[in-house]
This record gives C-alpha cells, sequence and structure tokens, in this order.
C-alpha cells in the first residue's frame, strides 16, 4: 500500500514538472535562393524628443533631464552608447575573426553601433523655432493652457544645436532631424485641430544654410510630426501637405547642391490612414520623398493593465503585420523610389509603461517589431526612445543601458539588408525571422519564445527549392559550429532591467563602457535550445544561402 502511495506520488510529481515546463522539437525552415524584402544597413534607430522635465502622465513624470533640450551631452555612458569601446579590430565573435581581419583595417574607435541612426523630433517639434538668421528671441517651454500638447512655443538655440551636432559627429550618428512644419500656418477657427495655409520656410532654411557652412552631416530632414490624416494635437490636408514638403524638398536641393552629400527627405512622420497616403503620395510626386515615414503604437496607452499580456501574446502581436503589408504596398504604388521607414515607435503612448516598457519583456514586442517590419520592405525603425519616458533604450536617470538596448545592438551587428523567407509549424510562442548576416558569409536566425513553460529544441532546414518546399537541404557541415547569442532576463524575472548574455548579466565596464557580447559556439550536429522567456540570435556562417552570395 504505501508502496502505491509512493508510485503515484511521484508520478504525480513527474505530471506537475512536465506541466510547468515541457520540451517541442521545431524544423524551422529558411527559403535560402531568394530575398523577400530588404533594410536600410542602417535599419536599427533610435528617437531622442523635446518634451521637458513636467512632460507627466498618469500621475508620473519619466523624462527628467532627458528631453534634448535639457540633456547632458557630456554623458560618459550616452557618449558610449553611441561610439562604443576603444578596440584594436572589429570583432563580433570567433567565427568572423579571420574574415574581418581580412576585409577590414584596424581602427582606433569600434562604435558600438557602428554607425546609429537618430530621429531628432517628436509632439513639441511643430512648436520650436529656431535661434538662427531673423530669429534673435528664444522662448522656452513652458506649460501654456490651450497650447498644442499644452505648451507654449519653444527655441532650439545655437549653441545647443552646436553641441548636438558635435557629438553625433564624434559618435558618427546618422541625423534626422524633424522640422517645424506648422510656421506660418493658422488654425481654420471651425476645428481646433485643423491648421490652414503654406508653410513658411524661412526660419528652417536659415537653420539649414547655417547647418551646411558648418559642415555638419545630416542625414534626412523631416517635415512635421503626427499632423497626417486625423492629426493628434493638429493636422494639415493631405494636397496641403504635398506642397509644403515639394518646399522642403526645394530647399534642401538649393542650400544642398551637391548630389551626393545631399540629405534626404522624407515624411509625413505620422499615423497611417490610407486615403490620406494615397492622396498626399500622389499629390507629392516624384524627385521629392526619399523616405516614407509613419508612426505605430500598437500597444495602447502606457497605463493599460494589459500590457504585459500583450507583450507576450503573439496573437495580438501578429495584428500589426497588416499595418505594415498595408504601408508596403502604399510605397510600392505611389513612390517606388522612397522606401518605407517607421519613423517613430514605442509600443505603449503616452511614454510607456513604467513596470513592462524599460524591461526584458519588452523585447518581445521590440524584437519582433523589428522582424516584422523587415519583413515587409521597411527601409528603417526607428525606437521611441533613445533615453527619456519609459520606453527608453537608456535609463532616464542613470543613462545605463535597458534590456532592449543589447537586443537592438544584437540585431544592428549581426542582422544584414537581405531578408529571407522563414516559416515552421511548431507553437505560435515561438517566433523566427531571418536574414543574410551583416557583412559576413552566411546567414543569422531571430528567435524569440514568449512561452514562459516550453522550451524549443530548433533543428534550422535549409530550403533550396525554388517553387516546393519539400526538397530540403541540410546545411554544409564545413564549420563545425555555430554562434548563439541567447538573451534571458536575470533570475528568470521578465521585469528585471538586467539582461543576460549566456549567463552573464550585460553590465558596464568599470570605464563605463558598453561590455563584449561574445557568442558561444555550439556543434552544427546539436539543436539550438531556445529556453522559456528567452531571445536567441544564430549565426551560421557556412549556412548555403544563395540570396547571400
Amino acid at each position: 500500500m504505501m508502496y502505491t502511495k509512493s508510485l503515484l506520488s511521484c508520478i504525480l510529481f513527474l505530471s506537475l514538472l512536465f506541466s510547468l515546463s515541457s520540451a517541442e522539437d521545431v524544423k524551422v525552415s529558411v527559403k535560402s535562393v531568394t530575398s523577400i524584402a530588404n533594410t536600410d544597413e542602417n535599419f536599427i534607430c533610435a528617437t531622442l524628443d523635446w518634451w521637458p522635465s513636467n512632460k507627466c502622465d498618469y500621475n508620473q513624470c519619466p523624462w527628467g533631464q532627458a528631453g534634448i533640450l535639457n540633456l547632458d551631452l557630456n554623458n560618459t555612458i550616452l557618449s558610449n552608447a553611441l561610439k562604443g569601446m576603444l578596440k584594436k579590430w572589429v570583432k563580433i565573435g570567433a567565427l568572423a575573426i579571420t574574415y574581418y581581419l581580412e576585409v577590414l583595417i584596424p581602427c582606433k574607435i569600434l562604435a558600438a553601433f557602428n554607425t546609429l541612426r537618430i530621429r531628432l523630433g517628436g509632439s513639441l517639434q511643430d512648436q520650436i523655432v529656431y535661434q538662427f538668421g531673423e530669429q534673435k528671441e528664444c522662448p522656452q517651454l513652458r506649460k501654456k493652457n490651450g497650447g498644442l500638447f499644452g505648451f507654449s512655443e519653444g527655441c532650439l538655440p545655437m549653441k545647443k544645436w552646436d553641441e548636438i551636432n558635435d557629438l553625433f559627429n564624434k559618435t558618427g550618428v546618422k541625423l534626422t532631424f524633424g522640422l517645424n512644419a506648422l510656421t506660418g500656418k493658422n488654425n481654420s477657427g471651425h476645428d481646433k485641430k485643423e491648421w490652414l495655409g503654406n508653410w513658411d520656410h524661412t526660419n528652417a532654411a536659415s537653420l539649414m544654410e547655417y547647418t551646411a557652412s558648418k559642415g555638419y552631416k545630416i542625414d534626412s530632414y523631416e517635415l512635421g510630426n503626427e499632423l497626417c490624416d486625423q492629426g493628434i494635437a493638429a493636422k494639415v490636408s493631405s494636397i496641403q501637405y504635398a506642397i509644403d514638403m515639394k518646399r522642403l524638398r526645394g530647399e534642401v536641393n538649393r542650400i544642398y547642391p551637391d548630389a551626393c552629400t545631399r540629405p534626404k527627405v522624407v515624411g509625413p512622420g505620422g499615423f497611417f490612414g490610407k486615403e490620406w497616403f494615397h492622396s498626399f503620395l500622389q499629390n507629392t510626386g516624384p524627385g521629392v520623398l526619399d523616405g516614407v515615414t509613419h508612426h505605430i503604437y500598437n500597444l495602447g496607452a502606457g497605463v493599460d493593465k494589459d500590457l504585459i499580456k500583450k507583450v507576450q501574446d503573439p496573437f495580438y502581436l501578429s495584428q500589426a503585420a497588416q499595418l505594415f503589408k498595408y504601408v508596403s504596398e502604399t510605397v510600392k504604388t505611389y513612390t517606388p523610389w522612397a522606401g518605407a521607414w517607421v519613423g517613430e515607435s514605442g509600443g505603449a503612448y503616452n511614454s510607456g509603461g513604467k513596470d513592462v516598457s524599460h524591461t526584458f519583456v519588452n523585447g518581445f514586442w521590440y524584437l519582433d517589431q523589428l522582424g516584422m517590419a523587415s519583413t515587409f520592405n521597411h527601409m528603417v525603425y526607428c525606437r521611441q526612445t533613445l533615453i527619456g519616458g519609459n520606453y527608453a533604450l537608456l535609463n532616464t536617470t542613470s543613462f545605463i543601458p535597458n534590456p532592449d538596448y543589447y537586443g537592438a545592438l544584437l540585431w544592428h551587428r549581426l542582422m544584414g539588408s537581405n531578408v529571407l523567407s522563414v516559416s515552421h509549424e511548431g507553437s505560435p510562442y515561438l517566433r523566427a525571422y531571418a536574414h543574410c548576416s551583416k557583412k559576413r558569409p552566411g546567414i543569422t536566425v531571430l528567435l524569440i519564445n514568449m512561452s514562459n513553460s516550453t522550451s524549443f529544441n530548433v533543428s534550422l532546414v535549409n530550403d533550396m527549392n525554388i517553387n516546393l518546399p519539400t526538397e530540403a537541404k541540410s546545411i554544409s557541415m564545413d564549420s563545425e559550429t555555430r554562434e548563439e547569442y541567447h538573451l534571458t532576463p536575470k533570475d528568470g524575472n521578465i521585469q528585471s532591467d538586467v539582461v543576460l548574455l549566456n549567463g552573464t548579466p550585460l553590465l558596464l565596464t568599470e570605464s563605463l563602457d558598453i561590455p563584449d557580447m561574445k557568442p558561444k559556439l555550439v556543434n552544427l550536429s546539436s539543436p539550438i535550445n531556445v529556453v522559456p522567456d528567452s531571445i536567441v540570435y544564430v549565426s551560421l556562417k557556412n549556412f548555403n544561402a544563395p540570396a547571400c552570395s
């Protein structure tokens, strides 16, 4: 009798363990003959915003001194986060050493991102004047009843602009600068959100003329923020916006006569509305836009109590795919010469969720967005923000990198611009994306396990068949190992601000540099073990992918 009870207890215990944590074998097929989409080499982008310290939501004020007018541009961690560590040569894992030494000369400074794209803009940019030309006064942003977003007009001082460009020049930033699109316009009177009249480009032209004369490098100019379709605090008609965008293009061409070094023009920088975007792009015409920017906050309000559930729900996250498809198709139809950009995305609006957006679990949403957007031919994805609010890549007060910073850094270093088709028949809680590797042979696969109880043993299959998936070939075994980067939360707490790489916490060095991010080498004959609540990058140097040749 006692034996029977003991046996039953043992069976129940084992059943409980199995129910709490199980493993699933999954074959992930990578179609390697042709690519399905392309991104810019500098796909990863982060934003800087204008918000002052008294920008508050839900009885909290999470911006501190992180707005660009208050930001400490001399902060060592900020500089290192942009430019990286002193190194003798480029190194991204053991398998890459020989390849990089053959193609890249030794250098003093290796940027952590090499070249990070920054978009400077946001809600208040259409209330900012520039202390250049005839603009002598430089008013400060202040709380104002009836003002757009509750604030008055503000100003970018010449001295601050010099400091910004000095930092970005030293750190190799590619800057997209958002211009005030409401200058010269007036409210219609019958609609408090509608603004009428032509854009007065005078002040913006003075800023651009000064910028060009100083030799400051600007990657692109963007006109306006969230003024399209129904707008947020203000809106401009599609036809008028097209007229204004043509004026910006004319000024950029005049001020930057050399087409080889001329900044790009991108816009409209707002939420996608099908009819508005179609009309805007038709009326803009060719030779004006180089990028079509749109914003996405698909997780709802930062105060949403279900936010943590949404970022772990693949069914909810997949709803964004249709938006990316609509935008991609619209750009292809009306402006095929200009790529689609996500110009701003913070997941949850109103500064993000204070207990979610800066933690490990947010990476499920963020990296899934990167994979999804790239699959639908988006050239650039700008994360709101680099610093500021609850959704920043860097802690707003300490500047210490949050988990998503390291996820973005690995994407930037490993994922190339050619996007490959990936499929599997396993659980929807396992996301898989693949690109040709960046500046080296083979492919890199991103695996995201949103399940908190199931591990996945992933075997990669190289689908070399052009039309049918029935003929799959194994991976070349010329190199017997692959590189794996496993990201997990500290102590298994998905709301931790500390992320582990292959079991080791990613912490700043004593000199406040970004730590080395070394992969572990794993024999190709074994499956990729993706544990619950984890993110894994896998690089395979000898994966025979014709699309990557």
